[in-house]
């Protein structure tokens, strides 16, 4: 008898597998009405990780893509069929051998993930032209590409760029600078001793936290923990992003003899990159990130303290923080609510009873004053038909019975 593989080290074994693929195929085929009523098991079961074989199906409900691809349905083939903008094409076929050169998908310029990655940033260039290109959107479509079909993949970085981070992408990158304070404020207050050796040493949030934040982790953290960070920060949003960082630079600098070590600029942003590999496998590594005391509402507070700061010192465009929706259930909840104003939601089915076809007369109540049942029954049934006299069960006292 076959004895079965021990799961390895930090991984679910393969009958819980299983277990949450049920529970998440339950969940997906009636999505509406688990986003309406569940939504808190859709976040219980993002944080313990999609399973792997239906993250394809997963991360375009949770996002809103397929609603987005629902309505317009032809949009990126015309998109995808159109000249790109030289100076965009250009600058994205410089990029796309840099996106993961070792995955198989994007090895040959001529294979289908390097096309398929073209094609994608491509369409979102003639999308949003007003934003074009940005360069960390590369690895972002690319981790997409990994799991989803290209129209699939370009609607699930629409949605990223437009909902989860607005103002990431465009030319002035102006959120960045505002989660960049709204990070160091963050560590001030969770981290004092950190902040305190990161200011020592002058090394400020635009040093590390862009290429942390505008890749979603692609390039600093082990595969599959950046799937599982992008579970939940498609669950949960910007929020989540947040807590990463945080536990990457407490893992990175959480200790004295770790910030004596780092006695420099360069040393503290060496130890920001070296974190051993172990401290970042995904069950161990997630589960602190979970257990940080951040709240979506600690968030929207810091961000508001730090825009009004902004304000009163910046004479550039502000990051408009409320076109930011926290994760999925905002999203699900602003697509329904403008299904309804758009009228693209289904009819709700009714009941339709068909009128008759002519409508009858009110009856009139016999007059039975004075008269025999069988008299009654003579005059109801017509004239009477010839033929063979038929018999009544009925004596005749019965039917020559007054009322």
């Amino acid at each position: 008898m076959p004895v079965p593989c021990p799961p390895r080290r930090g991984h679910p074994p393969a009958d819980l597998i299983r277990q949450r693929e049920m529970k998440w195929v339950e969940m997906t085929s009636h999505w509406e009405k688990t986003m309406s009523r569940r939504y808190k098991k859709v976040k219980m079961q993002c944080r313990k990780g999609i399973p792997s074989a239906l993250r394809a199906r997963c991360w375009p409900l949770l996002c809103g893509a397929h609603v987005c691809q629902k309505n317009s349905p032809s949009t990126y083939q015309e998109l995808a069929e159109a000249p790109g903008e030289p100076q965009w094409m250009e600058t994205i076929g410089r990029d796309l051998h840099r996106q993961f050169p070792l995955h198989e998908m994007f090895v040959s310029p001529q294979g289908h993930g390097q096309q398929g990655l073209l094609q994608v940033l491509k369409a979102y260039t003639l999308y949003r032209p007003e934003q074009g290109y940005c360069q960390a959107q590369g690895p972002v479509a690319a981790v997409l590409l990994m799991h989803l079909p290209p129209e699939e993949a370009f609607w699930c970085l629409v949605q990223i760029c437009e909902l989860y981070l607005p103002g990431y992408y465009g030319p002035h990158m102006e959120a960045v600078q505002l989660d960049a304070e709204v990070f160091m404020a963050l560590l001030r207050r969770l981290l004092p001793r950190v902040h305190k050796h990161l200011q020592q040493v002058g090394v400020g949030p635009l040093l590390y936290l862009p290429e942390w934040f505008l890749c979603l982790f692609a390039r600093s953290l082990p595969f599959p923990t950046v799937l599982r960070v992008w579970d939940a920060f498609l669950s949960e949003g910007v929020k989540v992003l947040f807590r990463v960082g945080l536990t990457l630079v407490r893992l990175a600098l959480g200790t004295t003899e770790q910030r004596l070590a780092c006695p420099g600029l360069l040393e503290t942003l060496g130890a920001l990159r070296a974190i051993p590999p172990t401290q970042l496998q995904e069950e161990v590594f997630m589960s602190q990130v979970h257990s940080v005391a951040l709240s979506e509402q600690d968030l929207q507070r810091e961000i508001k303290a730090q825009l009004a700061r902004l304000s009163e010192s910046k004479s550039g465009p502000l990051p408009q923080p409320k076109a930011r929706l926290a994760g999925a259930q905002a999203i699900f909840e602003a697509q329904q609510l403008a299904g309804v104003r758009g009228g693209t939601r289904p009819e709700v089915p009714r009941i339709v009873v068909q009128p008759p076809e002519e409508p009858r007369p009110p009856r009139r109540k016999p007059q039975t004053r004075g008269k025999t049942f069988h008299g009654l029954l003579t005059r109801s049934r017509g004239p009477p038909i010839e033929g063979p006299a038929r018999s009544h069960r009925s004596s005749t006292s019965f039917l020559d019975t007054r009322f």
